[in-house]
This record gives C-alpha cells, sequence and structure tokens, in this order.
C-alpha cells in the first residue's frame, strides 16, 4: 500500500515537473518570441517614421527648391525688368536736340576773345562765341588750333540800324592776320560774314582764295542767306590738308531758310581755275576772257563822269536783285570795269572786304 502511494507520489512528481518543465520553456519560447515580435514592430515602425521623415524632409526640401528657384526666377526677372529699365533711356532723342557742337564740348575748353582782335593766333582745343553783340555763334579748334567748325541756331542778320558799323558795312576796320592771309591771291575769308553779323577774330577768319570769297561759292552762300532774312542751324565744317596749315582744302556749309535745308560744299579754289580744271567752260586765255567781258560791255551804262553827283547815279540798273547791294558780277555786267575804287559812286553799295579802298582787285 505504502509501495503504492510512492508510486503515485512520483507519477505526480512527474507530471508536476513536465508541466513545470513545458511552461518554462513555453514562457521562454514567448519571452524569446516577444523580443522579436518588439524588434520587428519597432523596426517596423522605425522604417514607416523614417519613410514618413524621408518623405517630409523630402517634400521640404522639394518646397525649399521651388522656393527657391521662384525667388530667383523673381530675382532674375526683377534683374532683367531693372536692367531693361536701366536700358531704356539710352534710346535717346536728346542727342538730335544737342547741336553737332556737342562733339566737341568735352574736349574743348570755352575761352572770350575781342570781336576785333587781329592777333592771328588760335588756341588749341577751344570754343569762342564769334557772333557780333548777342549773337551766339561757336567756333572750335582741334588740337592743331585750326579752325575746324562753327555751329550757329540762328543766323541774325547785321543791322546798321541800330549796330555801330564802318562806312563799308562792317564792325571792325580789319581782320585777324591768320597765317597765310598774307598771300597776295588769299583773303582774310570771314566763316560767317559781317553782313550775317560775324566778327573779325581769328576764330572766324580762315585765308581763303580771293575769286571764291568775293564773287564765288563763299559769296553766293552768303547771299542766299541774306536774301532769306537769315538762317537756322547753321554749321561749317572746314578741313585741311595736314596738320600745320592754318590754309583750309575744303569748306562744307549746312543751313536751313524758309524750311530748306541746303548744303553748299567747295574747295578753297578759284572757281573758274576749277571749272576750266573740270572741263564746265572752256579753257580760254585770261587776256581772252577779258576782251569777250570788254566786248559785252553796254555803252549806255558806261560810268557817268565823275563830276556827277552820285544822288544821280541809278543804282537799281546795277542791281539787279534789289537787294541794295552790287556784286562783283552785278558791276561787270552793268558795264563797269574792275575794280571799283572809293571814288567811284558805286563803291558806297560794294563789299570791300578788306577795306583796302579797292573791290575787284
Amino acid at each position: 500500500m505504502i509501495k503504492k502511494q510512492w508510486l503515485m507520489l512520483l507519477a505526480t512528481s512527474a507530471l508536476l515537473l513536465g508541466a513545470c518543465t513545458a511552461t518554462e520553456e513555453a514562457t521562454e519560447d514567448r519571452a524569446e518570441a516577444a523580443p522579436v515580435a518588439t524588434l520587428v514592430e519597432k523596426e517596423s515602425v522605425s522604417t514607416v517614421d523614417t519613410t514618413a521623415k524621408d518623405s517630409s524632409a523630402t517634400y521640404e526640401q522639394e518646397i525649399e527648391d521651388t522656393s527657391e528657384s521662384v525667388e530667383e526666377e523673381t530675382e532674375e526677372s526683377d534683374t532683367t525688368d531693372s536692367t531693361e529699365k536701366a536700358a531704356e533711356p539710352k534710346v535717346e532723342p536728346q542727342v538730335a536736340e544737342k547741336a553737332p557742337s556737342e562733339f566737341f564740348l568735352d574736349s574743348n575748353r570755352l575761352i572770350e576773345v575781342d570781336g576785333g582782335n587781329q592777333s592771328g593766333h588760335r588756341e588749341a582745343n577751344v570754343v569762342v562765341d564769334i557772333g557780333f553783340g548777342d549773337r551766339e555763334y561757336w567756333a572750335f579748334t582741334n588740337e592743331h588750333g585750326q579752325l575746324v567748325y562753327v555751329f550757329a541756331k540762328e543766323i541774325v542778320l547785321q543791322d546798321d540800324s541800330t549796330e555801330p558799323i564802318t562806312s563799308n558795312g562792317r564792325y571792325y576796320h580789319d581782320e585777324a592776320k591768320v597765317p597765310g592771309t598774307e598771300s597776295d591771291t588769299l583773303d582774310e575769308g570771314h566763316v560767317i560774314a559781317d553782313s550775317l553779323g560775324g566778327v573779325a577774330n581769328a576764330y572766324n577768319i580762315t585765308p581763303q582764295d580771293s575769286a571764291l570769297n568775293r564773287y564765288g561759292d563763299q559769296a553766293y552762300m552768303e547771299d542766299n542767306i541774306r536774301r532769306a532774312g537769315g538762317a537756322t542751324d547753321f554749321e561749317a565744317i572746314i578741313t585741311y590738308p595736314n596738320a600745320e596749315t592754318h590754309i583750309p582744302s575744303h569748306y562744307q556749309y549746312t543751313y536751313t531758310i524758309q524750311g530748306n535745308t541746303v548744303v553748299d560744299s567747295f574747295d578753297n579754289v578759284d572757281p573758274e581755275e576749277y571749272n576750266k580744271s573740270q572741263g564746265i567752260t572752256p579753257s580760254k586765255p585770261k587776256e581772252e576772257t577779258e576782251a569777250e567781258e570788254k566786248k559785252e560791255t553796254k555803252p549806255e551804262v558806261k560810268e557817268e563822269p565823275k563830276s556827277e553827283p552820285k544822288s544821280e547815279k541809278d543804282v537799281s540798273f546795277v542791281d539787279t536783285n534789289g537787294n541794295g547791294q552790287v556784286t562783283i558780277k552785278e558791276a561787270k555786267e552793268a558795264g563797269y570795269p574792275m575794280p571799283i575804287t572809293k571814288d567811284h559812286w558805286l563803291y558806297q553799295y560794294m563789299d570791300d572786304r578788306d577795306g583796302d579802298g579797292m573791290v575787284g582787285e
């Protein structure tokens, strides 16, 4: 009986031990499985979090990149706009409003020279007002002291009723002695004549061929402006054969009269000689030409005896254009031989450029 009870106790103990072992193993298995699941769970959560964070970071980065791109585009747009706005004013009609003389203003300094100064010296790179009285006629020299450019917004004719002029229609008794004017064939030629309001200093005087100055293209240009009562936008461009001489080789005048722009361009030569060289007129000896002129003299308009009073002479017969002035050409066509001296009744109506008491010499 005791043996049976002992056996039952052993069996019961064995069962209990087996149950405990199984429970512990199961518990251990669960314990081991739990961390794995937890780890998987944590890793999964971590992965999800990381993915979410990465996604969020990527999205934020995209937003930042987009913002920066927009900002850059805005800045570029602003820069482009400001550049375009800054560039717009450079299309300037302002240049058209400026006189062509602006070309020299950066380098030429303004000086004052008396209108009657007879010195032939010119300063280099200067600008001088050569208009008589309140007139503004601007003359410019280059680096060699050569007179190269003259500009006047408006040419105002001489007014002998209000301005002090000499008996031969001049503001001064003599002109500047620019080097070259001592030649027998060159006059002290005004760029802007006395009759057009120009002074007599070296900044308005160039050595000019006598024929050109007295009855050639220069005289024709001056007469055009006088007849029109003045001119606007007057400019003279004067060129030279080299940097040493003060004797021009060419003149170009541009001016506006009665709404029309006129350009007169000519060399500093005797117009008759030039025409002959170009084959425009027959090349005849000077003596033959003078003989023909004498043949064409009209006997009925020969000079009357000097004893007659000047008041009895009819200047309108000689002054064919009726402007109150007699040119050498008009006098010749009327039959008066050259030169016309100071004691001749026509002298008072003629322009004695060099003031030597003789016209057409």
